[in-house]
């Protein structure tokens, strides 16, 4: 959006019009009204972001403190990624504990929580790959935070070639699902991404397990012949 490149302290879309943080009103827009935010406004997006229980890993971000009794993936998710809380992502990740360790690609890393996850479980060699360079930085960095090994870098799952892995893991949109599901070059693909009322069903797969969650699911593909 054209808005956060003006003012990138912040916009929002509020009944129609749009509201703006910055330090002065805005010259050569039309202001309706202006008003003081309150102190630390800027990191306010924290207090939606909360640690979660995922099988062994408790999943949160470096402001809380991790629950006894997991091993902690903690994550950062700057102001564009989120910290794994997410239904969609917990069930991925629950299903990568239910595998053989092995390698694994993670198509849309994002913040990292699934490659940090697996790296974690043991898979090696870990790699993730997104199409958005903040997410390969978010998931260097926090993969760096956490003391594993992740190797990842910027690709387009659609379009380059990906690498033979044992295991591939994509939390993303079930159209882009069942269009990446023909170019992963592994036995396994955990899918999720979308609601649990949809069931991809790419050729060359079949469904052998599948979680759900507050309306979402995850898959598991094998491949087939």
């Amino acid at each position: 959006m054209l808005l956060l490149h003006l003012f990138p302290e912040g916009v929002e879309e509020l009944d129609g019009a749009y509201a703006v943080y910055a330090d002065e009103p805005p010259i050569g827009f039309d202001v309706v009204e202006t008003e003081d935010v309150r102190e630390g406004w800027e990191d306010s997006w924290r207090e939606f972001h909360h640690g979660v229980a995922v099988g062994r890993f408790w999943v949160g971000p470096p402001w809380e403190e991790p629950a006894a009794g997991l091993e902690p993936i903690v994550i950062d998710p700057g102001r564009a990624f989120g910290t794994g809380a997410h239904p969609t992502t917990r069930l991925s990740l629950a299903l990568l504990q239910d595998l053989d360790r092995g390698s694994l690609l993670d198509v849309g890393c994002g913040s990292g929580v699934l490659s940090i996850g697996a790296a974690k479980l043991g898979f090696a060699p870990v790699i993730g790959i997104d199409l958005d360079e903040a997410a390969i930085e978010a998931t260097a960095a926090n993969a760096r935070a956490n003391g594993v090994q992740v190797t990842n870098f910027v690709a387009n799952g659609l379009a380059d070639e990906l690498p033979r892995t044992d295991v591939a893991v994509a939390n993303v949109a079930l159209d882009v699902v069942e269009a990446i599901a023909p170019r992963i070059h592994a036995p396994l693909f955990v899918t999720s991404g979308y609601l649990d009322r949809d069931e991809p069903a790419p050729a060359g797969w079949d469904r052998v397990g599948r979680r759900t969650a507050d309306g979402w699911a995850a898959d598991l593909l094998r491949r087939t012949g």
